[in-house]
């Protein structure tokens, strides 16, 4: 009965695409590397250019390579479906994909634009996706780009190396590199992706010198680690982080080169692999099986002194001002985790609420407590979803938007999406982690008290008609009209404010209490 739910929910999503092919005509672009063809929707009056290669495939001796240069084509490469996504299992639920299969060889992004012959330099959003560094597909619904692209912008999505593939390290895999680390392959891949729009996306309408990069959860650390990369940092003009940063506590924060190695050499060890060409001469169904029987949530991102800089602590590429000095759009939601979650799996009462803040705190625990007040159980779940959520993904994010708007004179602004989503259509159907859903046969999990991570993907990018497994009503569609606008006014000329929005104040730096903007069916700061 899931697959078949599944299966309705793709075959309701694809005719968007071939009746688009349908009511299209062939458009060709002229790239770096030869022409390719996509098609232009007469329906919308977008060009749309699916699966466009951007590096070599990442295969046998280039596994666990940085990205390299694609030679150059003859004659005319069809670029009208997506390409593959990477190779990945659907950890956080059933994210819809669209992609043509799975493989290492998944080095592809997609361009939406609305170039025509009197549309050029257009303003360009690259967007990374998010799934914890695990999963995540540029092909998903919910970052389609038309709708925003309608808006005057050329729109890009990217995929990169996930898990095993696009983030582990190894001594030997280190010794190979000028530089002396390894890991952080996925993270190349990005740099790389904005590297092929600087060189040709003049093609497609859209200037180079106005590019700005965003991304959720995994992808908001993307963006954050473009700002800081030596590879990227001057590739971009402007930056959006939706729920995420590399940073202070964050679980995706970089963990040191040796710790790294140390995790690959063992997981080779204990596959019986004595080198990397052992493990290079593996298929990918066998490494891939063997990383899942692991059951490891990835590899960790690396301190390898060349997607990140040498330095002890990220912060101080802030503390130097040396990271991107670009316009910065950030915020995250009202409830990215969830009181169980904090529980850890025991009731929600008083005492064991106390309990874990002893466990947490254990010199400050009575001080902790001052800040997430619990005299009713209505406050004390909202007080539990809280904290869950700063120490998830809020704090990280918080740190990042500090350390800019203090050491930059660029515009700052903060946002705290508060949304509650509609019900499913499906009621039998949970909301999946990081997006889709899943299939649940115990009891249905409490009613969200906010808005859960990763929700506001489809309100921000205007694809609420794309993701109908919700229930959306006018009140959802006037908040993604708000969303998309805001960010839409940022992508085009660094500020999101405009005309029938409500006024969205720049963070002050060094300002205790900055300003935000609560995103909600009335956003208000």
């Amino acid at each position: 009965m899931f697959l078949l739910k599944r299966l309705i929910i793709l075959m309701l999503v694809s005719p968007l695409f071939s009746n688009a092919q349908k009511d299209g005509y062939p458009v060709q672009v002229t790239t770096r590397n030869g022409v390719i063809e996509g098609y232009h929707d007469v329906n919308h009056d977008l060009s749309l250019f699916l699966g466009v290669p951007f590096a070599k495939p990442p295969v046998g001796a280039l596994r666990w390579k940085a990205p390299q240069p694609l030679e150059n084509w003859k004659g005319v490469k069809m670029t009208k479906k997506f390409g593959p996504r990477p190779v990945q299992t659907n950890v956080f639920g059933d994210m819809i994909s669209r992609s043509d299969g799975i493989s290492e060889d998944c080095l592809y992004l997609n361009v939406w634009t609305p170039m025509r012959y009197n549309k050029k330099s257009l303003p360009v959003l690259v967007y990374f996706y998010g799934g914890g560094f695990v999963a995540g597909d540029a092909s998903e619904p919910r970052y389609d780009g038309a709708s925003m692209a309608k808006k005057g912008i050329v729109v890009v999505t990217v995929n990169y190396r996930l898990n095993i593939f696009g983030f582990y390290a190894h001594p030997e895999l280190s010794a190979e590199t000028s530089y002396k680390g390894s890991g952080n392959y996925g993270l190349m891949d990005q740099a790389f992706a904005l590297k092929w729009v600087q060189d040709n996306i003049a093609a497609f309408g859209g200037d180079p010198k106005r590019v700005t990069i965003a991304g959720e959860s995994a992808g908001s650390a993307s963006v954050f680690a473009m700002m800081v990369s030596p590879l990227a940092k001057n590739l971009i003009a402007g930056a959006i982080g939706e729920s995420g940063a590399a940073l202070g506590r964050s679980a995706i924060a970089p963990t040191a080169m040796e710790e790294c190695e140390k995790q690959g050499l063992e997981f080779a060890k204990k596959n019986g692999a004595s080198s990397i060409a052992a493990l290079r001469a593996m298929s990918t169904a066998e490494i891939f099986e063997r990383y899942n029987d692991a059951k490891r949530f990835g590899f960790p991102l690396a301190f390898d002194g060349y997607v990140f800089p040498k330095v002890k602590s990220l912060t101080e590429v802030f503390e130097k001002g040396e990271q991107a000095q670009v316009p910065l759009l950030v915020g995250w939601n009202s409830a990215e985790s969830s009181a169980a979650g904090f529980m850890m799996g025991k009731p929600l009462t008083e005492e064991n609420y106390v309990n874990r803040f002893k466990q947490l705190f254990p010199t400050a625990w009575e001080e902790a407590l001052k800040y997430f007040p619990y005299s009713s159980a209505t406050e004390m779940e909202r007080s539990a979803t809280d904290l869950a959520s700063d120490l998830f993904i809020g704090l990280g994010t918080w740190q990042w938007f500090d350390r800019h708007r203090n050491n930059s004179r660029q515009p700052v602004y903060r946002y705290y999406y508060s949304k509650l989503r509609p019900p499913m259509v499906d009621p039998t159907l949970t909301p999946g982690l990081a997006g889709g859903v899943v299939k649940s046969s115990g009891p249905k999990p409490p009613p969200a008290i906010g808005a859960p991570h990763a929700c506001e993907i489809e309100y921000a990018m205007g694809n609420l008609p794309l993701v109908n497994v919700f229930a959306w009503t006018e009140d959802d569609y006037k908040v993604s009209a708000t969303m998309q606008q805001y960010f839409a006014n940022f992508i085009i000329g660094g500020d999101p404010n405009g005309a029938g929005l409500p006024k969205w104040p720049v963070a002050a730096p060094k300002d205790p209490n900055p300003d935000v903007m609560v995103i909600d069916t009335k956003s208000k700061q």
